[in-house]
């Protein structure tokens, strides 16, 4: 099984699993339109493996129209944070939220001002007091009600041990500025109460995008604001980021489709019927694939599970294909990982390496997986890798988690029952969205059979203007970044908080608190000119180019919500300093320390062990018994 990347405790639960819809809370289904949402990244802390105990959902059908879509930005990474997270605003005026995408789940749910039970997450909790357009979902035959009868609630309970429970409400939602989708009145979640994972992680909520009438894409279909359609982009390995959109898009001629039957259950299936490593077809029976629920793609899991016997047959398959390579433990003991030495650091050489892994569908189209599609890095070993695929226990459910579709455009098109497979750079695809109508982004180089690498071997868009005149050096490990940044402050008589400062810059650029550190600070009047450091995450060697990029990008176009208090600022200065190729000596410095160290040790060791045997050897030779007979002396003459 895979570990729940305990990045940080993590979260990483992925939280997404199998989120399903509990009878606590009644799911209405209907079709709907387009809407484009960024998705972000965001710190591991739900389980991968969730799924909810009772699911319906009631199919829907739409008539397609041409409708805006929301585009949304997607933060946070994979297996650092074990999901992706995307920015939504509830309330008159908005509050924002870090909610995981989770197709797996229906209810969209935030904690609330109220709850007796939730953990510290990393936006403020939702106060419904401070909203003008608030309105709790009073109690009627359609949904579960509190004990006082009065008002609607909800609760979701998943696989591995958490929940979240709460009221049903309604408000206006809104998707951010770069959604063309105007803010909707949609229902969601208000939580009372969340346990395990739920309680721990960093993200605030979920962001329900499964099939049922909760659902916030059967919402927006329902209002006729966009078509029955959306689409989901993870960034690559060491990478993160990516997009969403709510609604349709025009599909790239070369996109590979799958059907995706509404019936087979309620969770979003695909029609997998074989599986090819470095070409080879791998013999197993295509009903494999088809127990229980089938083969379902959950966004909100991290890793990918297989039954036994396709398990089994995929990992025999890829180590014989590998086999020069040294098999080692895993990162953590509690999970029997299997994991290999050897590969290099540079993610564009493990196509070299590590064979790529055909997924055949039942129309005879395949989609093709990089080796970052199965693979995440040991976390303690350099250059060693784990698989990402594992065998589901007993259970013959196929589930496909974000990990097989990494640097993946992956199309939910509900309307004509099929899912859709693109290979693209999801770390910049936001950025070259169309409005629907459009033309697709003209396909990279990269197709569906090439087995290359992703993230590595799709050309980068040009960033938009207005970006800091210097450039990032290309290819370059970013080791520390540092800005000048000055502010004014309204009120001479009040010394900014720089430590609060530094809080809201970590949380606006999404990084650790400890990531962010001032170098020094200097008054002049009323402005202050501070210094900043950027340094990698702990969990990182540095900071990659697409990261950097963004977090100047923001800073540029004064993305940063500064305290009222504070006045304004403005980004003086910027530098990067990229990672310094260590020497011999100082790649090896610690291990020759230890080394002179010990060669030291002992040779004191032997010499006082020598000294101390001479002295008593030299103490044994002059000894003299009482009594003894000794040579006469001759006196001395007076």
């Amino acid at each position: 099984m895979a570990h729940p990347w305990p990045i940080l405790a993590v979260f990483v639960l992925i939280m997404l699993d199998f989120h399903g819809v509990d009878p606590a809370a009644t799911d209405l289904d209907t079709p709907r339109m387009p809407m484009i949402i960024p998705l972000h990244l965001s710190a591991p802390n739900v389980s991968s493996h969730r799924r909810s105990f009772n699911d319906d959902f009631n199919r829907r059908h739409l008539q397609n129209s041409d409708l805006p879509n929301a585009r949304m930005r997607l933060y946070d990474d994979l297996l650092t944070n074990g999901y992706y997270t995307t920015r939504l605003f509830i309330g008159s005026p908005p509050q924002e939220f870090a909610l995981i995408v989770d197709t797996g789940s229906t209810v969209t749910y935030v904690p609330c001002s109220s709850c007796e039970q939730c953990g510290k997450h990393q936006d403020p909790r939702f106060q419904p007091e401070l909203s003008n357009t608030y309105q709790a979902l009073k109690c009627n035959p359609s949904c579960n009600c509190d004990d006082d009868g009065k008002q609607c609630t909800y609760e979701r309970r998943y696989a591995e041990q958490s929940s979240s429970s709460g009221v049903l409400a309604e408000d206006v939602i809104s998707f951010g500025n770069e959604s063309k989708l105007a803010p909707q009145r949609a229902v969601f979640g208000c939580e009372n109460v969340e346990t395990g994972d739920l309680y721990s992680q960093r993200a605030d909520g979920i962001i329900g995008l499964g099939r049922g009438r909760l659902s916030i894409v059967d919402q927006l279909v329902d209002k006729s604001v966009i078509s029955d359609s959306f689409s989901l982009c993870y960034g690559g390995m060491d990478v993160g980021g990516g997009a969403m959109v709510l609604g349709g898009i025009s599909p790239p001629s070369d996109m590979v489709f799958t059907h995706s039957d509404p019936y087979r259950s309620p969770y979003y299936n695909i029609e997998l019927k074989g599986l090819r490593v470095a070409g080879k077809p791998l013999k197993i029976n295509p009903k494999v694939f088809d127990g229980r629920h089938g083969t379902v793609l959950d966004s909100g899991t991290t890793y990918a599970y297989l039954p036994e016997e396709a398990f089994v047959a995929l990992k025999d398959s890829i180590m014989k294909e590998i086999s020069v390579l040294r098999q080692i433990h895993g990162p953590d003991p509690n999970y029997n990982d299997i994991c290999f030495a050897g590969a290099g650091r540079e993610i564009s050489e493990l196509s070299k390496i590590f064979p790529t892994v055909d997924m055949v569908f039942s129309n005879g189209q395949s989609l093709t997986l990089s080796p970052e599609n199965y693979l995440f890095r040991h976390t303690k070993v350099s250059g060693a890798y784990c698989f990402g695929i594992f065998q589901n226990g007993k259970d013959p459910t196929t589930l496909l988690g974000g990990i097989v579709v990494r640097n993946t455009l992956v199309t939910y098109d509900r309307e004509n029952d099929k899912i859709g497979f693109w290979k693209t750079n999801c770390s910049e695809l936001w950025k070259r969205l169309q409005v629907p109508g459009a033309p697709a982004p003209a396909p990279n180089s990269l197709h569906m059979n090439n087995t290359s690498n992703g993230s590595q071997n799709v050309p980068p868009v040009q960033p938009p203007n207005g970006l800091p005149t210097k450039h990032i050096p290309g290819e370059v490990r970013i080791a520390i970044i540092t800005f000048d940044m000055l502010i004014v402050v309204n009120d001479t008589s009040t010394k900014p908080n720089l430590t609060e400062v530094a809080d809201v810059i970590a949380h606006e650029l999404e990084v650790d608190n400890l990531q962010v550190q001032m170098l020094n600070a200097t008054l002049r009047g009323k402005e202050y000119q501070v210094k900043w450091a950027l340094y990698p995450a702990a969990s990182a060697e540095y900071i990659s180019n697409s990261t950097a990029m963004s977090i100047l990008l923001r800073l540029k176009e004064h993305r940063l919500p500064f305290p009222k208090r504070y006045g304004s600022y403005q980004l003086v200065e910027w530098k990067v300093e990229p990672q310094r190729k260590l020497s011999w000596w100082q790649q090896h410095l610690v291990a020759v320390a230890i080394g002179i160290l010990v060669t030291v040790v002992i040779g004191l060791s032997s010499l006082g062990v020598w000294l101390v045997w001479r002295r008593r050897q030299q103490t044994l030779g002059t000894y003299e018994p009482v009594g003894g007979i000794v040579p006469e002396q001759e006196l001395q003459p007076l």
